[in-house]
């Protein structure tokens, strides 16, 4: 330590000895420019960056107060929304089912539907019009595949499949 102490001593020796060899007028530009350059770090690390923050805050805040109204609406309207019972879908019935295998231009070869269990079996039919057929399922009738084979047949997009599907209730 007391090296570092003998080190500074040095320093500021040799700094007063240059110091005291300037003259009155150059002691006070020396003052005057080493103030100047005090102030501008100060200004240019402390007090610009605060300023300029301020403002563009100040500019986003009308934006952000507005998102967050449009989170509590929403936010609302979700818990509304979970507060409803689920709508059940209508039991599944073997008419209801054909209507909308015909709908989308599917003819099964076999057909039946047993409580909430629907057992299909389509030979030579468009793969498109059998997946559309699924997807409005699934929409309207909550009804997943459970188990399924579908296996390519001569033309392009035709396929042979047997398909068992589920319909899945809602417990609350």
């Amino acid at each position: 330590m007391a090296s570092l102490n003998d080190t500074l001593n040095g320093y500021r020796a040799r700094a007063a000895a240059w110091w005291s060899v300037r003259t009155e007028q150059e002691q006070r530009m020396l003052s005057i420019g080493g103030a100047v350059v005090a102030f501008g770090l100060v200004y240019g690390i402390l007090i610009d960056p605060a300023l300029t923050g301020r403002d563009k805050l100040q500019q986003e805040l009308p934006r952000l107060n507005q998102q967050v109204a449009e989170l509590q609406a929403l936010a609302g309207e979700a818990a509304q929304l979970a507060a409803n019972p689920p709508v059940q879908p209508q039991p599944l019935a073997k008419d209801g089912v054909a209507a909308t295998l015909q709908a989308n231009g599917l003819t099964p070869q076999n057909l039946a539907v047993t409580g909430d269990y629907i057992k299909v079996e389509f030979k030579g039919v468009q793969f498109a019009a059998l997946v559309g057929w699924l997807d409005t399922m699934r929409r309207e009738q909550r009804v997943a595949v459970q188990e399924g084979q579908v296996t390519q047949q001569g033309p392009a997009g035709q396929v042979d499949a047997n398909l068992t599907l589920r319909q899945e209730t809602v417990a609350r």
